[in-house]
């Protein structure tokens, strides 16, 4: 039997960081994925994601994007490969839409984090949004939050090229391979059982997204709750184009609804081209029973309920769309802790949506906690405990 120092589980977004960290800390380092990320099965599809350093989401999660930002440079760097683009991003929402949506404060946080980290940004009138940024058609009740750092990461690639960097520094990569079991040992090992083989490492990251509930008592699979989610190309119509030039990503709670939330960046595909998605916390679904297609109807309710009468210039027949999985803990945040039953594994999910922003620092955690016991980084927030099961 072979063993390693640490045995990552799922190499998506982050899986992927850590096993790059971990090989270029020195580590000996077994990666497993069931596919060959970056795949269409997980939560890293679709080319891009959004990015910010003031997160609405609460100032724990700002230490990770500030960090992450820098290690993007690095790999960019080092590899020659463009990752992130920092074309800037507004944030618009009213008083009201900032209250009642699943991201409850959001632009009120994302401001005062703003204030607290000293990221640079500024607080945009109605006229000064519809001055400098003419394709949003924002309402005199609504206010707005431009981060000129904001921007997106080409997702796919970050996780392609962590990968071959991770090899580079002498990870063991291994795709192809489902894992059935995780085993503690007594002598403090664990072992990791696929449909191939069985492996040891002193310790494991179990970073397996959607897939995480097969490693976890029953009692604890309603915290982890996979839920499908729908991307949008949508065309921007030539009579309009010249109002989209230089147009930075978004993100636009904007009603009384929990899922009343759109947010976009350039398509990687098309010059004229934005790609969009809403947000959905309902029903959840397993992966290997999740709807890939997307219905006609499916986007012509997404282009009526969000971009309509908010964006100018819209081709409304969306150009194809496609699907990932977002896995959420009931409040939204981050779980980042030991296994509860299994001694020497950590895990490093859900991240509820808003995760691939802070992946490449919480690589470079992992790789702290693995090698050394403990991190810079604080996780406290983070913990599993928050949520009482007997």
């Amino acid at each position: 039997m072979q063993h390693y120092d640490v045995i990552v589980v799922g190499l998506g977004a982050m899986g992927s960081a850590a096993a790059f960290q971990l090989a270029k800390s020195g580590t000996k380092v077994l990666g497993l994925d069931q596919h060959t990320p970056p795949h269409i099965h997980g939560s890293t599809h679709g080319e891009s994601r959004l990015t910010r350093q003031a997160i609405g989401e609460g100032f724990a999660y700002v230490p990770f994007a500030l960090r992450a930002h820098e290690i993007w440079r690095e790999i960019e760097a080092e590899t020659g490969e463009k990752l992130l683009n920092e074309i800037g991003a507004v944030m618009i929402s009213s008083d009201q839409s900032d209250q009642a949506t699943a991201k409850k404060g959001f632009l009120a946080t994302t401001e005062a984090a703003a204030k607290k980290f000293d990221i640079q940004h500024e607080m945009l009138t109605p006229a000064e949004v519809r001055s400098r940024f003419p394709n949003f058609l924002i309402s005199d009740n609504e206010h707005a939050y431009f981060e000129p750092g904001a921007g997106y990461l080409r997702a796919e690639q970050c996780v392609d090229n962590q990968l071959k960097l991770a090899e580079k520094y002498g990870a063991d990569l291994r795709y192809g391979q489902v894992v059935g079991e995780i085993m503690p040992q007594a002598d403090g090992a664990v072992n990791v059982r696929t449909q191939q083989e069985t492996f040891s490492a002193a310790k494991v990251i179990l970073s397996a997204g959607p897939w995480v509930r097969s490693f976890l008592h029953p009692k604890w699979h309603d915290i982890f709750q996979p839920t499908r989610q729908v991307l949008h190309w949508l065309d921007i119509e030539k009579d309009h184009q010249s109002a989209w030039e230089n147009s930075p990503a978004f993100a636009w709670p904007h009603g009384e609804e929990p899922d009343d939330f759109f947010y976009g960046m350039p398509s990687l595909a098309a010059p004229h081209q934005f790609k969009m998605a809403s947000e959905f916390y309902g029903a959840p679904t397993l992966p290997e029973e999740t709807n890939r297609e997307v219905s006609r109807a499916e986007q012509d309710e997404f282009f009526r309920r969000h971009p309509k009468d908010r964006l100018l210039g819209l081709n409304p027949n969306v150009v194809r769309s496609a699907t990932c999985l977002y896995t959420a803990a009931p409040d939204g945040q981050f779980i980042m802790d030991d296994h509860p039953d299994m001694e020497n594994v950590f895990l490093v999910s859900p991240c509820s949506g808003h995760g691939f922003k802070h992946s490449a620092a919480i690589g470079e955690m992992l790789a702290q906690l693995m090698t050394k016991g403990e991190t810079s980084y604080d996780i406290s927030p983070f913990k599993l405990s928050r949520f009482n099961r007997v």
